[in-house]
């Protein structure tokens, strides 16, 4: 089941959940949905227990399992980061899987879950909580949902839009800016572009437009000074990677307007560019080259799963490269 219509859910609790996935923000809310739907909204914390995956023995998982708290019908056990712990006992947990005790609530948390072995399949679907990232264009959509069902607040479509390109595909970074904005607005039930603009893009923005003032006029050096001044002073590298890519889809898209013959500063106003920011971006585009801008959109998503754990590179120099192949001259950027 997906981790989202999961979260809406209200079937009885079983025995056994399997969080799978990539996505720790999911996760977390999950086993909150878990908690709350087993125990109660009062259940305090005697009621979880937690094992590390690659100490725990299936003797003290089951024991826990076994194990009813002094002021709760039942306990919730936790293996996190279970991947060696389900390697080491399969055997195991497949022969107790349909005689776990009602006293317990056994969560086994796992990045991989292969859907063809005997173990997975003994697992019933509705138990099988997926919780990975959600594709780029479904980001905006949640955020909207999520907006609602947490602080019973608006947040517009283009609103969510903006909001995504600043702090870019980190579903956990997401909730925490929805609910900075939240609190922003305070009485007000809705929030809109400016609201994010203001709160979230405004000093992200302001290094932004320096970076890519660098870019234009092939300042390497400069933009990588920039760059490294944000991460020293703390920015996320997936918030910078969604403020680059809220200018850089921009830039691609007014590409794609002149080669369809559209003058590129018209071109530059309809994807978006505010009008006492067309001047520079035209010089960035023309550094660019329209055949570089037209690869952006490839490059971005690139450098986004590098940034997620798809490269070995420390996140400061998957950044730092990646500017450097856009500020460098084309002769220059093909070697």
């Amino acid at each position: 089941m997906d981790s989202l219509a999961f979260l809406k859910s209200t079937a009885a609790i079983g025995p056994l959940y399997v969080l799978f996935g990539d996505e720790a923000f999911l996760k977390r809310q999950a086993l909150l949905a878990l908690r709350a739907r087993a125990l109660g909204p009062d259940a305090d914390d005697q009621t979880v227990a937690t094992h590390a995956g690659d100490k725990a023995t299936f003797a003290a998982v089951y024991d826990e399992l076994q194990t009813v708290p002094f002021f709760a019908p039942r306990r919730i056990v936790v293996v996190e980061g279970a991947d060696p712990f389900v390697t080491r006992y399969r055997a195991q947990l497949e022969k107790h899987i349909d005689r776990l005790p009602p006293s317990g609530v056994l969560v086994l948390d796992v990045k991989t879950w292969a859907a063809n072995t005997r173990l997975a399949k003994m697992v019933a679907s509705a138990a099988t909580i997926i919780c990975k990232a959600a594709p780029a264009y479904k980001l905006a959509p949640w955020c909207v949902e999520w907006a609602a069902a947490q602080h019973q607040k608006q947040l517009t479509s283009p609103a969510a839009g903006l909001l995504v390109d600043l702090v870019g595909a980190e579903m956990g970074l997401l909730d925490q800016e929805i609910l900075k904005l939240a609190i922003y607005v305070g009485e007000r039930k809705r929030i809109d572009v400016a609201d994010v603009d203001r709160l979230v893009g405004n000093n992200r923005a302001e290094s932004t437009w320096k970076v890519f003032d660098a870019l234009g006029a092939g300042q390497p050096a400069e933009a990588l000074t920039i760059l490294d001044r944000a991460l020293d002073q703390g920015e996320e590298p997936l918030k910078i990677i969604g403020a680059f890519s809220m200018q850089l889809r921009r830039l691609a898209q007014a590409a794609r307007l002149a080669t369809q013959g559209t003058n590129l500063r018209a071109a530059l106003t309809q994807a978006g560019i505010p009008p006492f920011a067309v001047d520079s971006a035209e010089k960035q585009l023309r550094h660019l080259t329209r055949r570089r801008a037209l690869r952006l959109y490839d490059q971005l998503l690139e450098v986004n799963m590098d940034v997620r754990g798809g490269s070995p590179l420390p996140e400061r120099t998957i950044l730092e490269r990646f500017l450097l192949r856009l500020a460098l001259p084309v002769a220059e950027s093909r070697s």
